[in-house]
């Protein structure tokens, strides 16, 4: 094979790496994660700071950040401000793969890659995200996504979506399809509504925004119904599942949504669809018949194929939400116990925490808070642990949240990518 083939620039010319086995530095083992998002990166410098090699694969030079992307959406920051590269990882000593994992060879303990290369591992991390069901609502495919996109994988459709809206004339009705559990970022959905709502309120006041939805009950809402009383009481309608809030199929070319409650024309229509863990995780054996990668609760490493460990939303992780901060409590649990487990020791029994903070405006903003412990082979809550932001809060605490939101979010980002 070329030389050509055989390495692989990154980061535009940061560095360059071979994609023959990776070097084993001082006698390392050799540690591959796949995805560069926030359980990738957390658990690849937290692999770096226990002393091990390790070589991240991701196919972007950057990426956008889910949290924050419903503040781009809604004309509150630019979405440079979500936007991040990977030099300061590399600069943690992190070695970064600009490239595609087409196949993982878990025998030969090898991923192959779009270049023609491949890499070996002793043990590997697989951080993927989420892949988008488009076979799950009549009419809606990666090409109705342009005229009707979800967003929720942030980059070019969160820019879309936000054009979409500031384009729409005033009086112009925004409908958000949301849905059933479980999904990424189980409130993501009524703070996106959240924040549009403000955004109409403050520049299209004659327009509207409803949210059709698959359920009944979601994350945070008797928080997010207040906020809606108090804030957007003539700019934001919810329609629940039992209220015909079910999406049953949509016409992306004329942009027609039909709920199990009847037919919508909107200016806009951010219909989100059913998710699954990535290809790649059938591929390699990782996900069941439900879509997901079950894990051990402890270790993180898949149940179904040893060696691998599985983090962040593609993983099963019991009652540990789909959110950036648990992903990132992930991958520090997983690092610890690949250094336990390479090194002959047994990994302790963790206690990860999940904090999820929601805008309803940007100085209105509330959380939710877990403990989570192994139990037989899930995650569960701790009882009497964590507990959500109070219903009857003043403004000056709901502004104050907005505040403690906003440095969680910087404190994450400035920590993974520098």
């Amino acid at each position: 094979m070329s030389d050509r083939a055989n390495r692989r620039q990154v980061l535009g010319g940061l560095t360059a790496t071979a994609l023959a086995a990776p070097a084993l530095a001082q006698g390392k083992p050799a540690i591959v994660v796949v995805g560069g998002g926030y359980g990738g990166v957390t658990v690849a410098r937290e692999l770096v700071r226990l002393g091990l090699g390790v070589t991240l694969v991701e196919p972007s030079a950057t990426y956008t950040s889910c949290p924050s992307s419903n503040a781009v959406i809604a004309g509150m920051m630019p979405i440079s401000d979500v936007t991040f590269d990977y030099a300061g990882v590399v600069r943690a000593g992190v070695t970064v793969v600009q490239d595609t994992v087409t196949a993982i060879e878990a025998q030969a303990r090898r991923v192959r890659l779009t270049s023609g290369g491949s890499l070996t591992y002793d043990r590997l991390v697989v951080s993927p995200g989420v892949a988008m069901r488009f076979d799950a609502i009549p009419g809606y495919d990666e090409a109705a996504s342009l005229a009707m996109p979800h967003a929720w994988k942030a980059g070019t459709q969160t820019s879309l979506l936000m054009r979409q809206i500031a384009a729409m004339e005033d009086g112009g009705l925004v409908v958000i399809s949301v849905p059933a559990m479980p999904y990424r970022c189980p409130p993501g959905p009524y703070e996106r509504a959240s924040l549009i709502a403000h955004y109409l309120k403050t520049h299209k006041p004659r327009s509207k925004v409803i949210v059709l939805d698959a359920k009944d009950r979601y994350s945070k809402q008797p928080l997010f119904e207040t906020a809606w009383k108090t804030l957007y009481p003539e700019h934001l309608e919810w329609v629940s599942a039992s209220k015909g809030g079910s999406l049953k199929r949509v016409e992306a070319g004329a942009m027609v949504l039909e709920a199990e409650g009847g037919r919508f024309v909107p200016a806009v229509a951010n219909v989100i669809p059913p998710q699954r863990a990535p290809e790649l995780c059938f591929q390699a054996g990782l996900a069941d018949a439900y879509g997901w990668c079950r894990i051990d609760p402890v270790t993180f490493e898949s149940i179904r194929v040893p060696g691998i460990h599985v983090l962040g939303d593609a993983s099963a992780a019991g009652a540990m939400p789909k959110s950036a901060f648990s992903a990132n409590a992930q991958g520090k649990v997983c690092a610890q116990a690949i250094s336990d487990l390479l090194a002959g020791r047994k990994p302790d029994e963790p206690r990860l925490i999940n904090v999820c903070y929601s805008l309803a405006a940007p100085d209105y903003a509330f959380s939710v808070a877990g403990v989570y412990a192994p139990e037989w082979d899930a995650l569960v809550s701790v009882p009497g642990a964590g507990g959500l932001s109070p219903d009857d809060a003043a403004p000056e605490i709901r502004a104050k949240e907005a505040v403690l939101g906003a440095a969680w979010y910087r404190t994450i980002t400035r920590e993974l990518f520098g």
